[in-house]
């Protein structure tokens, strides 16, 4: 050790460190940082003005044809006559207001209350049998190894939604209807025919298949977003700790799909008044109004064909009105359930 290097080390053993206390000063700038990290709404305007404008048009549609068109629920409180005035909207600014008269006339109509039965019946149907097919089906699909073989059965699943309902109701007419090919053929072969298509008993079965048949394969869509998420890797160590196919997929496929089944759930029964027009519209008259009456086709009926405008607003409301209770209330159970919902707490 050399002589120079024992008393540099000394003296810096012996000088104390000076850790200077931060000033006042030093304070006010720490909180004048802060109060600087909150950007003005010029700045983030300027800052994510190009994303604004992306939005701006869906923003715009939304609000003409969805939350303009609220203000015309004012005519369920009033004896709307739109041939009061040439023009319709200024008809509801001169059309008498009577109150809840429309309301009472609904709670008092048996016809209302059959098409809430029926509403809730394919509502319970579908939510048992076609909510769980698309996560099946994005499983199964999820557990092909080769790309190939996946996309292919991926766009013979999609392709049904694109269809209209008119194609689809003539697909199953042209299968399970009178002279539908099984019918045809049990008929050929000496055994009586059967038409499902004009059987009330089993029209919500039917109509359940249908929805099956047009939009499960294209439900799979969110189901495999979210799987893709997963790491390979959370697999593989699985498997190396002697888990099998079942195991990986109760332990690591299906926890990773539970908040967005959550979710869907959750929209599922906010929209649980909604199962369907234009399907059941379609095979109205096949099955007849006691088995295809449901809300939807009860508001268009009162409204469109009757013209009682007032009447079918105020249907229209109670119906809005009850779906939002039912999102509130769903999300309200997934908030106990531990999962997001459609928003957080």
């Amino acid at each position: 050790m050399s002589h120079s290097t024992v008393p540099r080390s000394r003296a810096e053993a012996k000088t104390p460190e000076k850790n200077p206390a931060p000033s006042d000063g030093a304070g006010s700038g720490s909180r004048g940082g802060k109060r600087a990290g909150k950007l003005s709404l010029r700045l983030r305007f300027r800052r994510d003005r190009t994303l604004i404008l992306m939005t701006l048009p869906t923003v715009l549609l939304i609000l003409v044809f969805n939350y303009i068109p609220i203000l015309g629920n004012v005519v369920a409180f009033q004896d709307y006559d739109p041939y009061l005035s040439e023009n319709g909207f200024v008809a509801i600014f001169q059309s008498p207001w009577i109150g809840f008269e429309q309301f009472e006339r609904i709670f008092e109509d048996s016809a209302f209350w059959h098409a809430v039965q029926n509403t809730f019946v394919l509502f319970f149907l579908q939510l048992v049998l076609f909510f769980p097919i698309p996560i099946l089906l994005a499983l199964l699909i999820n557990s092909v190894v080769r790309p190939r073989v996946r996309a292919v059965a991926q766009a013979i699943m999609y392709l049904p939604h694109f269809f209209s309902w008119v194609l689809v109701v003539t697909v199953f007419m042209q299968i399970f209807g009178g002279a539908g090919i099984i019918a045809q053929t049990l008929r050929q072969h000496g055994y009586e025919g059967f038409d499902l298509m004009t059987d009330p008993e089993i029209f919500k079965y039917l109509v359940t298949a249908e929805s099956i048949w047009k939009d499960a394969g294209w439900g799979i869509i969110v189901f495999l977003a979210a799987l893709s998420s997963v790491s390979n890797d959370l697999y593989e160590a699985a498997a190396m700790d002697g888990a099998g196919r079942w195991r990986r997929m109760w332990h690591i496929t299906l926890p990773a799909l539970r908040p967005v089944i959550a979710l869907l759930l959750v929209l599922r029964v906010g929209d649980a008044l909604t199962v369907g027009f234009e399907q059941l519209l379609l095979q109205r008259q096949a099955v007849g109004v006691d088995a295809s009456d449901v809300l939807d086709t009860y508001v268009w009926w009162n409204g469109i064909r009757n013209q009682d405008f007032s009447y079918a607003a105020a249907a229209g409301l109670i119906k809005g009105v009850v779906g939002l209770a039912l999102v509130l209330t769903a999300n309200k159970v997934a908030h106990l359930m531990g999962e997001q919902g459609v928003y957080k707490k």
